[in-house]
């Protein structure tokens, strides 16, 4: 069982700060003294063609754009052939651009790759992809086309990102189904001798992961409890001789696992 948060992204090379954040988005720094792309996605822009045309920049290079480093690739390498799950609370879709089962997937938090009502005045959600790449190759000036603004089929207000900030989240079918399969993953395997190899989780939301696998593992004496994050490596007393914390970077471990 593999629980993954922003962590292991970071890893790969996707970080939201820095030469990477510069590099697509001075022009947003310099006229509004935005300082990192996850301060940008709630920056009140004056409208939504500006709006839009930050969002599809940071869509393209999170969501359709391979991570920088091979880190979930060499993952890959090392799960392919074992059963696995995993559950994570990254949006960026990286396990399924490396090539992970997305049967084996459970995405808690979002998907940058899809759209949903900002009302939200029903529970589905749209592939915003082809929408996407002409916003990033038809904008100018900080600004999108106004014919290309989402809308809601429905009802006509303006679409937003389907990403658990409140609730107003939108968890559709595709949402739902993962969920099971994690849950029939679980009960299938109670009782079995299980890694739970979490990386790269913090304590943004420590109950969907963390909190999660501790009390899984607690309830299983075969259980084992893995933990890989720089400065952030803990395991409760409880489990403490089913557990492994190791405070280094995530990709620098794979490639000493794969090697070996």
């Amino acid at each position: 069982m593999i629980g993954a948060g922003a962590g292991l992204s970071a890893s790969a090379g996707l970080t939201y700060s820095g030469e990477r954040f510069e590099q697509h988005f001075s022009d947003f720094q310099k006229k509004y003294g935005i300082r990192d792309m996850y301060s940008g996605g709630f920056y009140p822009f004056e409208s939504l063609e500006e709006y839009w045309a930050w969002w599809s920049r940071h869509i393209m290079v999170n969501r359709y754009e391979r991570a920088p480093r091979p880190v979930y690739d060499d993952l890959l390498k090392l799960v392919e052939s074992k059963d696995y799950f995993v559950l994570t609370t990254n949006v960026d879709h990286q396990f399924q651009l490396a090539g992970f089962d997305k049967e084996r997937l459970f995405y808690t938090q979002g998907d940058y790759g899809l759209w949903q009502c900002s009302k939200p005045c029903h529970q589905g959600t749209y592939d915003n992809e082809t929408v996407v790449r002409q916003m990033w190759t038809k904008q100018r000036d900080m600004k999108i086309p106004s014919e290309l603004i989402p809308r809601c089929p429905r009802c006509g207000r303006p679409m937003t990102m389907n990403l658990r900030a409140d609730d107003t989240f939108v968890q559709d079918e595709g949402w739902y189904t993962a969920a099971q399969r994690y849950n029939d993953f679980v009960q299938c395997h109670k009782g079995c001798a299980l890694l739970y190899l979490e990386l790269g989780v913090g304590m943004n939301t420590p109950g969907i992961i963390k909190y999660n696998f501790w009390q899984q593992v607690h309830r299983n004496p075969n259980a084992s409890y893995v933990c890989i994050n720089q400065g952030q490596t803990y395991a409760p007393h409880e489990i403490e001789k089913q557990s492994l914390c190791m405070d280094t970077d995530i990709g620098s471990i794979l490639i000493e696992m794969k090697n070996s």
